[in-house]
């Protein structure tokens, strides 16, 4: 496992996932010291950037994350002028007086040596360089700054709720990605991140009796113990410094708190697991459950869509829900434990549809989102033998269609109307997209899709299409309608049972399609001698069939989006039926379940 390891990460700096793509390099040095006292933080932060596009480069991008948590804010105005704001911000941050607002400012930079002026646009960092970066060369970008650390409002912050001291996410000065569509410049209104990928050496000095877990490996356990080796060195001074490396990343989190209890687990898959939580009675136990389901959880994902190519995840206690970041997640712990295992299922899939596909998340949360909240459901069905694990996301996708509120998943992850409009969208449409795939072209070929998808773009980032197109390969079916539809449209499915008669002894079935979207259809007959049958009408677009129709199920002629009606014949007379319906296994996403039964007792 851990040669696969290896090989996961050198084949990640050489991925050409298809012909002409590309993506830039950023390699980290950071040197930060924090003073646990007042949670202001001063750093130095060496980068190397490498230009692998085929543009020259006449300036660069920065995020200045916290610079987010100050009154009057871009974060601040969105979540007053939401009609839904999330509840964890709200109106908090225009309450926030000089010592619990948060900044995040460049104090000096220099390029190569050379002197660099800038300009700070709340959480953007303009920064013209001395010297055009051409395209396949590189430079070095140094810059001294300081930052405060925000009361905990959203995901990062000092003195949660819950007490952790520091949950340090979204802390540091962050090269903005620029890839084939330009610069990514989103400012931090509460929501998604998109960033590039590289490697990491951060050395972190703060208080000694505080205990750090976060992205990376640790490189002095020796000299820091706290559970992270038994042995320690003689630490003189107040301080200590955590020095940790993360390759082939693309952000850098961490927490700290002196009441960590911290527990480690290593799993047979090759991976170690680290647990940081709080010294409290009343979550104690909770916590000691989760590590070995954890593990469970670790290996499932594994064997579902491919390894996990690191050799360390961590779960720390802190942030103000739960939130994925590089190597580790940020959770809430004072929970039932169904709530904590869920959670920690859903942040720990992200690493693999986030931490290994990085999506655009900003653009494509409903991938980031929805693909992680697919893998979690299944983890659910198959560990848990939770037979409806997929059904509250059909059940929340036609709430949102019943209030009107639908939004494209293609919407900018800060520029939806509602947060209910987002968070159904992204998370539980999202996750629909997977499973109804699975419909339309079968169970087998979405999960070898998912496992081709994951080696082919792994340490990439991946746009829908090229999901759509590796779907394309494997099943042999045209995908580009269903792509279009459900991502890029609110068309709704809604298909009915029109009519039922008995014509020269059989069954004479007219369907309807009263939505805007097609879909293939699978029309299943219940016999009341219990005997039942699939009736598989292909959608005309597919230019090909889900395999494996298999015993009990007939293939019918495909039906044409164009056409709003399609006749039927069952070879069997009505008096022998008890039952017809439009899509027995239900992962349709049918809005009106009503007009898909016909009883014939009725």
């Amino acid at each position: 496992m851990r040669t696969l390891f290896f090989l996961l990460v050198t084949a990640a700096v050489l991925a050409q996932p298809q012909p002409g793509y590309w993506q830039q390099q950023v390699d980290y040095s950071m040197e930060v010291d924090m003073d646990v006292k007042t949670f202001r933080y001063s750093g130095t932060q060496e980068l190397v950037y490498t230009n692998k596009s085929p543009d020259t480069l006449k300036r660069v991008f920065y995020h200045l994350y916290f610079n987010a948590f100050q009154p009057g804010s871009e974060m601040d105005i969105r979540s007053l002028s939401l009609r839904d704001p999330d509840a964890r911000v709200g109106s908090r941050i225009g309450k926030l007086n000089k010592k619990e607002v948060g900044y995040l400012h460049a104090t000096s930079i220099t390029q190569d040596g050379k002197t660099l002026f800038f300009q700070e646009e709340e959480t953007i960092l303009v920064v013209p360089l001395a010297e055009p970066l051409p395209p396949n060369a590189s430079t070095t970008l140094s810059m001294v700054f300081e930052g405060q650390v925000p009361k905990q409002i959203r995901r990062s912050g000092r003195d949660s709720k819950e007490g952790i001291s520091l949950s340090m996410t979204q802390w540091y000065p962050k090269l903005a990605e620029y890839d084939h569509e330009g610069w990514h410049t989103n400012p931090y209104i509460g929501r998604e991140f998109h960033g590039v990928w590289g490697n990491f050496d951060v050395k972190l000095t703060l208080n000694k009796d505080y205990v750090v877990g976060g992205t990376g490996y640790l490189q002095n356990p020796e000299e820091v113990g706290h559970g992270y080796a038994e042995k320690t060195t003689k630490t003189k001074g107040k301080n200590l410094t955590w020095h940790f490396v993360a390759p082939m990343v693309h952000d850098f989190a961490w927490a700290a708190d002196p009441d960590y209890i911290h527990d480690v687990l290593e799993t047979d898959e090759g991976v170690t697991l680290h647990f940081f939580y709080q010294d409290d009675k009343k979550i104690i136990a909770n916590w000691k459950r989760l590590q070995e389901d954890t593990a469970a959880l670790l290996a499932f994902f594994n064997s579902a869509i491919g390894p996990y190519p690191y050799k360390q995840y961590s779960i720390l206690q802190g942030g103000d829900g739960g939130m994925e970041y590089a190597m580790c997640t940020l959770i809430t712990g004072n929970r039932s434990y169904t709530s904590l295992y869920g959670v920690t299922s859903h942040e720990l899939a992200h690493s693999w549809f986030q931490h290994v596909l990085a999506f655009n998340e900003s653009k494509y949360a409903w991938m980031d989102e929805g693909f992680t909240s697919f893998l979690d459901a299944l983890g659910e069905q198959v560990l848990n033998e939770d037979v409806n694990a997929f059904d509250r996301s059909y059940e929340d996708y036609r709430r949102l269609v019943g209030y009107g509120l639908e939004e494209p998943l293609t919407t900018h992850a800060d520029r939806f109307d509602t947060n209910i409009a987002y968070g159904t969208g992204s998370y539980d449409k999202g996750s629909i997209f997977l499973s109804q795939l699975g419909y339309i072209i079968g169970p087998d070929a979405l999960l070898k899709s998912l496992q081709r998808f994951y080696r082919g773009f792994a340490f990439t980032h991946p746009t829908p299409n090229d999901f759509k197109r590796v779907a394309e390969k494997v099943s042999g079916i045209q995908l580009e309608w269903y792509l279009n539809d459900w991502t890029r449209t609110t068309k709704t499915i809604d298909y009915a049972i029109g009519s039922v008669d008995q014509k020269d002894g059989k069954t004479v079935v007219e369907l309807k399609r009263l939505g805007t979207m097609g879909m293939p259809i699978d029309f299943g007959v219940l016999y009341k001698d219990g005997k039942q049958e699939v009736h598989y009408i292909p959608l005309q677009m597919m230019f090909g069939d889900r395999p494996g129709c298999g015993v009990g199920c007939v293939k019918e002629k495909d039906w044409a989006w164009a056409r709003p009606t399609y006749t039927l014949t069952i070879d069997a007379p009505l008096s022998e039926i008890e039952q017809l319906r439009i899509d027995p296994s239900g992962f349709m996403a049918d809005i009106d379940l009503s007009n898909n039964v016909f009883d014939t007792a009725n």
